[in-house]
């Protein structure tokens, strides 16, 4: 999703979100806005996924379920606006062609789903949390991480339950993190992608999309930085979906 689906990160909405819910200080608002900064330009890293996981688990910790549903408006607010019209027609033109569309992403699984039912999609796979019977988060994943190798484990699984042939499927991604996703599928595209990837890609004859430009992103990492430092920023299931054939094709994208 990050990166490839939208411009920048889901975090930055969903901190201004939290920070206004009373659930994080504006002190670790601005650590996350340079976080994510950082993340518009450079990607993400192992260490910076495994760190800002376990800061989120101890947000979680505790806390209503109930009240994190209730954030979802006020973060869609800060998502929808960055979603690149570009992805929006390659979903399109693969929802034509009868190929069930998903977006798959290491961010919370609510929030994928909603952002996949908002924009017509098949369903959504993402990060689920843990929660008690008192309605409460425990603090703990509720399923696997939807990232790296945990990530291609979950499509697979999801592929296998519902006869998706993986190797007639498309999958979308701007990381490194994501090549065990990249590889999983016949037909891996990459989108936006650091030097790294780009070099993979070319070796290994896949598409690349580039339409985000080095302007376009210093300005909104500039912007980002400044509402941050101004304070103005403030579960473990597949939306319903019946494949329509017994081997299907599916178009997967993603957040790093």
């Amino acid at each position: 999703m990050d990166r490839t689906l939208i411009s920048g990160s889901s975090g930055l909405p969903w901190a201004r979100a939290a920070t206004k819910a009373g659930l994080i200080s504006r002190g670790q608002m601005l650590r996350w806005g340079i976080d994510a900064t950082r993340f518009r330009f450079r990607g993400s890293t192992d260490e910076a996924t495994e760190k800002l996981l376990e800061e989120i688990k101890q947000v979680f910790n505790g806390v209503s379920a109930r009240q994190i549903a209730r954030m979802a408006p006020e973060v869609l607010v800060g998502v929808l606006p960055r979603i690149y019209p570009e992805m929006l027609e390659e979903v399109y033109a693969h929802q034509d062609a009868g190929r069930p569309t998903f977006i798959v992403s290491a961010a919370g699984d609510e929030l994928v789903q909603l952002l996949a039912r908002i924009l017509y999609m098949d369903g959504g796979i993402g990060t689920s949390y843990e929660i008690g019977e008192d309605g409460l988060f425990t603090g703990e994943l509720g399923g696997t991480f939807m990232y790296g190798e945990g990530k291609v484990e979950a499509i697979r699984r999801f592929a296998d339950e519902h006869e998706i042939d993986l190797e007639r499927s498309y999958a979308y991604s701007d990381s490194v993190s994501d090549l065990p996703m990249l590889r999983a599928v016949g037909n891996p595209v990459v989108v936006n992608p650091d030097e790294e990837l780009t070099a993979i890609a070319r070796e290994q004859g896949w598409r690349v999309m580039r339409f985000e430009r080095l302007g376009r992103r210093l300005a909104l990492a500039g912007l980002s930085t400044v509402l941050v430092v101004a304070g103005l920023l403030g579960r473990h299931r597949i939306a319903g979906w019946t494949p329509k054939s017994s081997r299907s094709q599916v178009s997967l994208a993603k957040r790093s």
